[in-house]
């Protein structure tokens, strides 16, 4: 579901650019709908950079500040983007947290694997959506807002392959191990 701009924002922003104020509409609220999910996501990596717990604190807690950067640059793409179009960016912890399509991020976990495998998940999640997003703002013939979609999208999608690459090395090998625990030769 659509964010709707709310009652103190009565229409649009009286703007030259010669998208129809229906669509314009339309896409103001997927980017809004989209700085909600953007905003959500980089609060839950803070929450994994300041509660991560393991062998591998500083890789995990560099990795994750580095991202929660990018998403902050992502933030200010998306809400310079919608303003343009005649919208009023709302990018409270409010709005984000009551409009975030984003799975809720577990409080309680320390672990660094545990929070690699909760923020693949939500990746996962807002990957999907920017995708879904590229294909309205295309079928809507909106190509500024589409080519947004997919450099934030492109973006997304490394961070979510390194993220997964990192859970990688959990996988347990399948050759064979004599009982002392050394591989077989």
């Amino acid at each position: 579901k659509l964010m709707s701009q709310s009652d103190d924002n009565h229409g649009l922003s009286p703007v030259r650019i010669d998208i129809p104020p229906e669509i314009r509409l339309y896409v103001i609220q997927l980017l809004q709908q989209t700085l909600a999910c953007t905003l959500d996501l980089r609060s839950q990596l803070k929450q994994a950079c300041w509660n991560v717990k393991g062998h591998d604190l500083v890789l995990l807690q560099a990795l994750f500040a580095t991202m929660a950067t990018e998403l902050d640059a992502h933030t200010d793409l998306v809400a310079e983007r919608l303003v343009v179009l005649g919208g009023v960016a709302r990018g409270t912890v409010r709005t984000a947290a009551m409009h975030s399509r984003l799975p809720e991020y577990p409080g309680a976990i320390m672990d660094g694997d545990a929070h690699v495998r909760a923020l693949t998940e939500c990746f996962a999640s807002y990957a999907t959506a920017l995708r879904a997003d590229i294909a309205y703002a295309t079928e809507v013939e909106d190509a500024g807002s589409a080519a947004l979609y997919t450099d934030i999208s492109r973006g997304v999608d490394t961070r979510l392959g390194f993220l997964e690459a990192y859970l990688h090395h959990d996988r347990v090998s399948t050759e064979p191990t004599r009982h002392n625990g050394r591989r077989a030769q």
